[in-house]
């Protein structure tokens, strides 16, 4: 992590470092990916105000980089300011356009809802009536199967006087004779 790293390095010719103005070494310019919540420290150049505070490097040469000259730090606040601002916009921009993708889902969600009860709601009355009308085949299978077994019986009967028919005849055609 970055924040357990001391802030300063060792005084080591290889460590100077000739952005002492920054506090961290970075001009925020430079790396905003690495540190996009880099705040300067007291003392430094600050992007809204330009100075917070007395700058070591602003009024003794001799500490400062050479090249870097007081026109340049004032040309690099406005830089720091504008990359700042258009961020901002960027990540106001980025939220609204997640806010409106969770409120087109949320809607998305609620019609697939509002759907799906009202197929369901079909689908139950569907089966209602699927359920009434094969409990009325199974009333009429019954009775069927009733009116069946009674006609079998007839049936059955009328076969039986049927054979004996032939028998009765004979007995009768014989007995008057």
């Amino acid at each position: 992590m970055l924040s357990t790293f001391p802030a300063m390095l060792p005084s080591d010719p290889i460590f100077d470092n000739p952005f002492l103005s920054f506090g961290n070494g970075f001009p925020p310019w430079d790396c905003p990916d690495l540190f996009p919540a880099v705040q300067t420290p007291p003392g430094t150049l600050d992007s809204s105000s330009g100075s917070d505070g007395p700058n070591p490097n602003q009024d003794n040469p001799s500490n400062s980089n050479s090249s870097q000259t007081s026109s340049e730090k004032n040309r690099a606040s406005p830089v720091v300011d504008e990359r700042k601002r258009r961020r901002m916009i960027s990540n106001r921009e980025s939220a609204r356009r997640s806010r409106m993708r969770k409120q087109k889902h949320l809607e998305n969600l609620r019609s697939q809802l509002n759907r799906l009860r009202v197929e369901n709601r079909d689908l139950t009355n569907r089966l209602r009536l699927l359920l009434c009308y094969v409990h009325r085949l199974q009333i009429d299978n019954d009775q069927m199967r009733s009116e069946h077994v009674k006609l079998r019986q007839k049936l059955s009967e009328i076969c039986h006087v049927m054979l004996l028919q032939p028998q009765l005849h004979q007995q009768h055609g014989h007995g008057t004779t």
